[in-house]
């Protein structure tokens, strides 16, 4: 028999197609994970309404789960996803990583002219200053630290 947990776990296997050190659990998308005798459904929110890799990410939940249990996976846009879904774990890898979490407040620098400060995720200098609103992704911003001189990604705080 298979169980929540044991599906959970299966989920943590899978690595988001854009950020791979994180897992889809890590990151916070999967939101439901519902069991009924031999089938199985996964509830996952998109981190953008529009991310292109969600139906990568739907093929490979269904990849890896189907050989042990009916899977079908629902996409829901409500609630929004927001960075305080993503775990911990997730943020430590995601520094680990060379890519600085996102912080716990939305950037409203663009409303007010007061920078988010962002710390290097190499050198944990607060020194650091916005190279770009986008950076590899529409979730990140690009940062360059101005005390190692390092470019990395910022993944933006979304609420």
């Amino acid at each position: 028999m298979v169980t929540e947990k044991y599906i959970w776990e299966q989920l943590e296997q899978i690595s988001d197609p854009e950020i791979p050190v994180l897992s889809i659990v890590d990151l916070g998308i999967v939101r439901i994970v519902s069991i009924s005798d031999d089938s199985c459904i996964v509830t996952i929110t998109p981190t953008y309404s529009g991310c292109p890799a969600m139906n990568v990410i739907q093929e490979d939940i269904i990849k890896l789960l189907s050989p042990t249990v009916n899977t079908k996976v629902e996409m829901t846009l409500s609630p929004a996803w927001t960075t305080d879904w993503m775990s911990e774990n997730g943020r430590n890898k995601l520094r680990e990583y060379g890519i600085a979490p996102p912080e716990h407040e939305v950037d409203k620098s663009v409303l007010f002219a007061k920078p988010t400060v962002v710390p290097c995720p190499k050198c944990k200098s607060s020194h650091t200053k916005m190279i770009s609103q986008f950076g590899s992704t529409a979730c990140k911003a690009h940062y360059q630290c101005l005390e190692c001189l390092e470019p990395f990604d910022y993944f933006k705080c979304l609420k």
